[in-house]
Formats: C-alpha cells, sequence, structure tokens
C-alpha cells in the first residue's frame, strides 16, 4: 500500500523529472544544430585545403562532435540541473566533463549496439529511432545520477 507521503511526493518528483528530461532533450537537440554547423563549416572552410576527402570528414566529424559535446556539457549545467550547482560545485569542471563525455561514448556504444540488434527484425530506420531513445535515456539517468548527481547530505 502507497503511503500518504509517497502520494504527495510521487507527483512532484515525476515532474521535476519530465521537465528535467524535456529540458536534456532540448539542450540534445541544439547539439545536433551545433553539430551540423561546425560539420559544415570545417568541411567547407577549416579543412578544405586537405587533400583527402576521407581525411577532411573525419576532421571535421571529429571537430563537430567535440564543439556539440561541449556545448551540451554547458548548457546541461547551467539549465538543466542548475538547481544542483551546490552539490557538484567541488568537482573540477574537466572531471564532470570527463564524466559527461564518458556517459555521451557509452550511449553512442549502446546504440549502434541497439541499431545493429533491432535492425534484423525491423527496418534501421526505425531501430536506430528506438535505439536513439534509449541511448538518450541512458544518458540522462547516468548524468542524472553520476555526473550531476546529489551528494549525500550529512546527517546532523
Amino acid at each position: 500500500m502507497i503511503s500518504t507521503v509517497q502520494q504527495i511526493t510521487m507527483p512532484i518528483i515525476n515532474r521535476i523529472y519530465r521537465r528535467r528530461f524535456l529540458r536534456f532533450c532540448t539542450i540534445g537537440a541544439s547539439g545536433v544544430l551545433v553539430n551540423m554547423a561546425v560539420l559544415y563549416a570545417g568541411r567547407e572552410y577549416l579543412f578544405r585545403s586537405i587533400p583527402w576527402p576521407h581525411l577532411s570528414l573525419n576532421l571535421s566529424l571529429a571537430f563537430a562532435i567535440l564543439c556539440a559535446t561541449i556545448s551540451n556539457f554547458a548548457g546541461n549545467r547551467h539549465w538543466t540541473w542548475r538547481d544542483r550547482r551546490q552539490d557538484h560545485m567541488d568537482k573540477a569542471i574537466p572531471v564532470q566533463f570527463g564524466q559527461y563525455a564518458l556517459a555521451c561514448w557509452i550511449g553512442i556504444a549502446l546504440q549502434f549496439l541497439f541499431t545493429n540488434i533491432l535492425a534484423i527484425y525491423l527496418h534501421y530506420l526505425p531501430a536506430n529511432l528506438i535505439s536513439i531513445v534509449l541511448a538518450s535515456v541512458f544518458n540522462y539517468l547516468v548524468n542524472d545520477r553520476w555526473t550531476f548527481g546529489k551528494k549525500a547530505r550529512e546527517q546532523a
């Protein structure tokens, strides 16, 4: 049986998680725009003089992913999890960014894995879309608990 406290607090907690997840997704969407703009600028301007097209593309792509990851980290740190600043202010920003980047890379690996598995049973596009959703939920949960997680408060 659910207690009265749980009946009162669960809708509040669910609302916070839903709002935070929507912010996380909004930041992710902005990261797609950053990625695409930097990829274009890299390919068309920054690395245009490289005579090997694959190298030019891969350098542009690596730079685009790096810029989008930094942009998403900053956005999530300052907007999505802004209410937890006191909980993670003692953590050095490079350490926190490393945690964020690691979660992103694991999410990318999971997306590859899930897409390949699901593509056995589904067309590759819906398989990839489902995989993106699963990887996004994973990234959100890992960052919510680890990168931007609340510290346990000392009991006085």
